[in-house]
């Protein structure tokens, strides 16, 4: 019999490995990447308690050697869509009736495992498949995502104990119910960690899921799949279907029992899907919650009084960590007249030192771009640059896909503050800067407040309060996290929340309690103790 209340363990970030020469988890995620990189794999999709392989088979490439197939993906269609809804609506009652401490325990256990025994495997899987450096996956698919796990547990404690008050002679209590249906996952390829958080955290309360990932990011979503698995999470709860986009939704998205979306993703793609929501509105048990968080095109700015030195290392750190390919990546920098010289020289020294080839060479900072589409569309606005009258390229501007998708950090400079690279998002390692007049430090804060759609990160560089309290007030919609002196990537679990609005989605801030009240359907529960016997109210006396 459960008689209490449990505290959870009190959640702390996930510490950073280093990946030193010689260090022993260098040692065992080279070793493991290259098991994994002679060892070639089928993964199946998963429905409830079964592995679905089908004739349709995909080949899984690294996009640093797309010669190299790693394993095959198993492509299905629109009765396994809803083989998935059914296997996720079966799974709901025993899944949400459990005690919220067993759902929290499994999930603490996972954070635990990729801590432990998964961390090599999670880590060289987004490193072969999604080609990131081996800092980069450890900040990403070990750390953020333990950090996820724990902190979200903490978080969902923290909902279930807050209550209403009760006055004298009645009890008032209040409890979050799952969401009435199933929620459909659909994830990106660019962070392990997000792919699996936009499962986990609505599954911790008690929901059950429909999930598609990105088909460049399938060879670490089997890892995903079989963590859940091994932390002892129920079949069912979460179903992994690999399905075109317009097979998943045209089922989801006609389902009564459709009850939520959970995306990060392309705004144009998150723009279609809620289209395709409201159209079938009226089909639906409940109005379902929508959360969104998708594309940015991040701005640096840098005042007069910032240190050159500083300014150029935000730049080189925000604009080509991971290739660009963050949604928080720096994409449009400002740069006062009087820093520019000594921030040019600075960034096209170490751009130049940058080193380019595969993640399993841990010296090299730039890996390859994800996928042969990436790389075109890069490749496109790189010599739309070239071909410009008020643009040029200072560094970088070199591409090759001959044995993988890579190109060079790309430094472009431009007179025009609207020149379209200022303002369309690129997703790679490209960024835009536009060099302002050192006294007019007002104007250009409305500049980068108006020029695009996008709201999600930013940065002020400044030694001076006064332009830090200015730009932060006039700059207040341009982000939904805003950074002083430091890069606009790089959020963390607990301590930076991670979203953004205008076209850069719903600001529901994954890593913070926000994100799971956006999950749940409560329901007021008011007891009266001693019920009144009598209609009359005191007022309908006569005297």
């Amino acid at each position: 019999m459960s008689n209490a209340f449990y505290n959870t363990p009190k959640a702390i970030n996930e510490p950073v490995k280093s990946y030193t020469p010689n260090s022993i988890e260098r040692q065992e995620v080279l070793e493991q990447y290259k098991k994994m990189y002679n060892t070639k794999i089928d993964i199946p999709m998963y429905i409830g308690n079964k592995e679905i392989f089908t004739e349709d088979k995909r080949n899984l490439i690294l996009p640093h050697e797309h010669s190299h197939v790693v394993g095959t993906s198993n492509y299905g269609n629109e009765k396994h869509v809803q083989d998935a809804i059914n296997a996720a609506m079966e799974a709901r009652e025993g899944w949400a009736n459990m005690k919220w401490e067993n759902r929290a325990a499994i999930f603490l256990k996972a954070a635990d495992l990729l801590a432990g025994p998964f961390r090599a495997k999670m880590n060289a899987a987004t490193m072969l498949a999604q080609s990131k450096n081996v800092f980069q996956a450890e900040i990403d698919a070990a750390c953020e995502l333990i950090d996820f796990f724990r902190f979200n547990v903490q978080y969902m404690s923290q909902l279930y104990k807050e209550q209403p008050e009760s006055l004298p002679g009645t009890w008032n209590r209040l409890e979050h119910r799952p969401l009435e249906g199933f929620i459909f996952a659909l994830t990106p390829f660019n962070f392990t960690s997000i792919c699996a958080n936009l499962c986990a955290a609505p599954a911790m309360l008690g929901n059950v899921i429909v999930w598609k990932p990105a088909e460049t990011q399938i060879y670490s979503a089997q890892v995903i799949m079989e963590l859940f698995q091994e932390a002892g999470l129920p079949d069912g709860v979460i179903n992994m279907v690999t399905v075109s986009g317009k097979t998943i939704s045209k089922v989801i998205f006609e389902n009564e029992n459709f009850a939520g979306l959970h995306f990060t993703g392309s705004t144009e793609v998150f723009r279609t899907l809620w289209k395709g929501i409201g159209n079938n509105i009226e089909k639906y048990k409940s109005y379902p919650r929508i959360v969104g968080e998708t594309g940015g095109k991040d701005f640096i700015i840098a005042h007069k009084s910032a240190v050159a030195k500083e300014v150029a290392t935000a730049i080189t750190r925000g604009a080509f960590e991971y290739q660009g390919q963050k949604c928080s990546a720096a994409s449009r920098a400002y740069i006062p007249s009087n820093l520019w010289e000594e921030v040019k020289n600075k960034i096209i020294q170490d751009t130049n030192e940058l080193k380019i080839g595969s993640p399993e060479d841990t010296s090299n900072f730039i890996n390859a771009v994800i996928s042969e589409k990436a790389f075109n569309k890069i490749s496109d606005y790189i010599e739309y640059v070239k071909k410009s009258k008020d643009a040029k390229i200072i560094a970088g501007g070199g591409y090759d896909k001959s044995i993988g998708y890579f190109i060079e950090p790309t430094i472009i400079v431009t007179t025009n503050p609207h020149f379209k690279t200022m303002v369309e998002e690129i997703f790679g390692p490209v960024i835009t800067i536009y060099v302002y007049n050192s006294e007019e430090w007002e104007k250009t804060l409305d500049v980068v407040n108006n020029t695009s759609e996008y709201a999600l990160t930013g940065a002020i560089l400044s030694i001076d309060r006064n332009a830090i309290e200015k730009a932060t007030k006039k700059l207040e919609n341009a982000a939904g996290n805003f950074y002083i002196n430091d890069k606009p990537t790089g959020a963390v679990v607990g301590q930076q929340p991670f979203g953004g609005a205008r076209g850069s989605g719903t600001n529901d801030k994954a890593g913070s309690i926000l994100n799971l009240l956006r999950w749940v359907s409560p329901r007021t529960i008011k007891e009266t103790f001693v019920p009144p016997q009598d209609y009359k109210y005191p007022f309908l006396r006569s005297k």
